[in-house]
């Protein structure tokens, strides 16, 4: 039986609150010193990089784990790892949940399918980049895991859920100790860079069109934007807010029922299948969605029940929790002899991911290349909500469809990118098909990405 006054009672309760002090904390620093507002790093990041100072600290004056000791029951880092990966997949969840009544126009079914291409192209480009760098590093250092680039397009593609789940992986599976500490890191840099790089962008069109960075956090919401005619009042029998979670978590958790069933299914693949958390959650959200509107449609449901006001906010707050537990996670002691390769793969990422980004916005997205453009790399070094930060500062009241391509091109993104995925369990045990099979794969989907250009029509001769 628990004594209530037991720091193991306590324990995740003062972990949590530690997180959500260090967001204010961020807040309150961004606020006061120009510099970091200028700077464009999420305060999720910053509020992340406070408590990883701080453990740092800790550590050095004391030789202890900070988020291990007493006060955290004890457990504190294997709590920030398990907090990192569930918020990973019901801040997704929660996103697609969202409902959406526009109509789509043949244009924009090319845009957002190509914005699902070229997302699944950079997490090819940065996987088949930073597996070369480790292959050459493994051949340098003795002991070096030569699969850990692979990390790069989890870290700075997908964020640091993902990296922690695949580092997982190969640190469960394969032996690369401090796996996840190192997927965590290279999502740190990644955030760092669609900072860095977004700053030096908009700095730049400053100078050409005289925009004023920092005016995309006064945004307003019109009434109708957060209470529509057909759903459910804000306060009803039930709050509203509470309905939208509980939606979340309905969704996720007939995902882990799937996840359970394919685990019992393929017992040799369970910690695959329990990575995919994230997707397996997309699909289970997007079947609860298909289903409350079928019974809206048939009159089962007289008002819609979800709100796209109130998941976006849900969606938001897992995400911040998600990005400043995964930076509070990071073990530094485990990675002071890669440091070097771990900066090499950052500078590396942030350099290349900012060229062939700005190539596929000016040649496809010509109408608002600039805001794709900083959508996509902010989005593809940091997280979604990374993006739609720099695209604020461009066009904060989303006039572009930049944002909305973000949004729905998760579906093409997610079927294409799944092989890739499945690659990269592979790359531990065959390296050198694994790095063939991505550079085929990259250059097959710059086919099809830019298959506008490459098959493109003679025009016939007008005749005479």
């Amino acid at each position: 039986m628990e004594n209530f006054w037991d720091f193991n009672v306590w324990g995740d309760f003062h972990l949590i609150a530690v997180l959500l002090l260090s967001l204010l904390a961020a807040n309150a620093l961004k606020r006061a010193i120009p510099a970091l507002q200028a700077s464009l790093i999420p305060t999720s990041v910053l509020g992340g990089a406070l408590l990883l100072l701080a453990s740092g600290l800790y550590k050095l004056f004391t030789g202890d784990v900070l988020f291990d000791t007493a006060f955290f029951a004890g457990n504190g880092m294997a709590m920030l790892e398990t907090i990192t990966y569930h918020t990973l997949a019901l801040g997704f969840i929660a996103s697609t949940l969202k409902t959406s009544d526009e109509k789509m126009t043949k244009q924009r079914t090319v845009e957002i399918f190509n914005t699902g291409v070229t997302t699944v192209s950079t997490y090819l480009m940065q996987a088949v980049l930073g597996f070369g760098i480790t292959m050459v590093a493994a051949k340098l250092v003795s002991g070096f895991f030569p699969a850990a680039g692979v990390l790069l397009p989890f870290g700075f593609g997908q964020g640091p859920g993902q990296a922690m789940n695949y580092g997982g992986i190969y640190e469960l599976e394969y032996g690369f100790e401090g796996g996840k500490s190192f997927g965590l890191t290279v999502a740190a840099l990644g955030f760092i860079s669609a900072a860095l790089g977004g700053v030096i962008h908009l700095n730049l069109l400053k100078k050409k069109r005289k925009i004023s960075i920092g005016s995309g956090e006064d945004i307003s919401y019109d009434t109708e934007e957060i209470q529509l005619a057909n759903e459910i009042p804000m306060q009803g029998g039930m709050d509203k807010l509470t309905v939208q979670i509980a939606f979340v978590f309905v969704a996720y958790f007939m995902a882990h029922a799937l996840m359970y069933l394919l685990g019992l299914l393929l017992p040799g693949m369970r910690s695959v299948i329990y990575g995919f958390n994230f997707l397996l959650g997309v699909m289970t959200a997007t079947l609860l969605k298909a289903t409350l509107s079928l019974m809206e449609k048939k009159g089962v449901m007289k008002r819609r029940y979800t709100n796209n006001f109130l998941m976006t906010r849900v969606s938001n707050f897992f995400f911040d929790i998600m990005v400043v537990a995964s930076i509070a996670a990071i073990r530094l002691g485990i990675l002071e002899q890669y440091w070097g390769i771990i900066l090499i793969l950052g500078v590396s990422g942030l350099v290349l991911t900012y060229i062939y980004n700005y190539i596929v916005a000016k040649t496809l997205f010509p109408a608002y290349q600039e805001e794709q453009f900083l959508t996509m790399f902010g989005m593809l070094t940091g997280t979604a909500s990374t993006g739609i930060a720099l695209l604020r500062e461009l066009d904060g009241r989303f006039e572009t469809p930049a944002a909305d391509n973000l949004v729905y091109q998760n579906f093409p993104a997610i079927v294409f990118g799944f092989p890739m995925m499945l690659l990269a369990t592979l790359a531990p045990q065959k390296p050198g098909v694994t790095m063939v099979c991505l550079v085929v794969f990259f250059l097959v989907m710059n086919v099809i990405l830019f298959r506008s250009f490459i098959f493109r029509r003679k025009k016939t001769p007008a005749a005479k």
